[in-house]
C-alpha cells in the first residue's frame, strides 16, 4: 500500500424509507473497518443493475460483507419460498453473490459476518436453514428483541475451533464465547469451505477456504460489536488488516 490506508468495500442493504430507495450499512461495521482494521470504508450501493464486479474490485483492497436484518433469497440455494418475503433483499443478493465469487477468485481479502457469512456459503454452492431454532437438536440462536443492545450482543454460547482452518491459525485458542443474533444458518456446507468453528449444537459458526488465494474468513457471530474489548475480535481484525496491507 506504500504507506496509504487500504480501502475496504462494504456492500449496502437496499431499503425503501419514506417511499425512497436508500442504500445503507450499519455504523458498527463501518467504524470497525476504520478503527479495528485501520482502513478506509467505502460503501458499495446495491444498484439495479449492479455495479460491475471488476469496477468494485479495482477500487478496493478488500471487502467486508456485513450482517443485515434481511436474508438471502432461498431460490439461490434451492430452498422453499420464505414465510416473510419482506425480509428478502434481492438487490443485495444480486450484488454480493457474484462479487464474492469474483473477489475469491482474484484473491482479494474478504471478511464475511452474519448475513455475509451466509452469503459466502450460498455463493459457493451451500444451503441454509431458514429457521435454525426449528431444526431438531439446534439451539435458539436468535437475539432477544426486548433486550438492550448490550444484552443482545453479549456472549451467549461457546464455539469450538477446529483444526485445519484459518481461524485456528490466527487465534491460537480452541474455545471462546460469542454473541448470537441469527435465525438462519448453514445447512449444507459449500464444498470448497472448511468448518472452522462449531457451536455446542454443531451449528457451523465460522468457515474458511483451504487453498484460497487470499484471506477469506466467514463468521456467524458479530466481532465488530465492541471489538476493542474482545481479544478474539481484535485478533481477527488485525489479521484482516495485515492481509489488506499485503495487497
Amino acid at each position: 500500500m506504500s504507506g496509504l490506508r487500504p480501502i475496504v468495500g462494504l456492500v449496502c442493504d437496499h431499503r425503501i424509507i419514506d417511499n425512497q430507495p436508500v442504500h445503507l450499512a450499519g455504523e458498527k461495521y463501518i467504524a470497525a473497518i476504520r478503527d479495528a482494521a485501520g482502513a478506509l470504508p467505502l460503501l458499495v450501493p446495491s444498484l439495479d443493475p449492479p455495479i460491475a464486479d471488476e469496477d468494485v474490485l479495482a477500487g478496493v483492497d478488500g471487502l467486508l460483507f456485513t450482517g443485515s436484518p434481511s436474508n438471502v433469497s432461498p431460490h439461490h440455494y434451492g430452498g422453499h419460498a420464505p414465510r416473510d418475503p419482506s425480509l428478502e433483499d434481492k438487490r443485495r443478493d444480486a450484488t454480493t453473490l457474484p462479487l464474492l465469487r469474483k473477489a475469491i477468485a482474484t484473491g482479494k481479502p474478504v471478511l464475511c459476518i452474519c448475513r455475509g457469512f451466509q452469503e459466502l456459503n450460498v455463493a459457493l454452492g451451500g444451503t441454509l436453514h431458514q429457521h435454525v431454532h426449528e431444526v431438531k437438536g439446534r439451539l435458539d440462536h436468535r437475539e432477544r428483541e426486548t433486550a438492550s443492545l448490550d444484552e443482545q450482543y453479549g456472549p451467549v454460547h461457546p464455539v469450538m475451533v477446529a483444526d485445519g482452518g484459518l481461524l485456528a491459525r490466527i487465534l491460537g485458542v480452541r474455545r471462546f464465547e460469542v454473541n448470537s443474533l441469527h435465525s438462519q444458518g448453514i445447512d449444507k456446507l459449500a464444498p470448497a469451505l472448511h468448518a472452522d468453528a462449531m457451536a455446542p449444537d454443531e451449528q457451523i459458526e465460522a468457515v474458511s477456504m483451504p487453498g484460497a488465494k487470499g484471506f477469506l474468513l466467514g463468521l456467524q457471530w458479530h466481532p465488530e460489536w465492541r471489538w476493542a474489548e474482545n481479544e478474539v475480535s481484535r485478533t481477527i481484525f488485525a489479521a484482516f488488516a495485515e492481509a489488506l496491507r499485503a495487497q
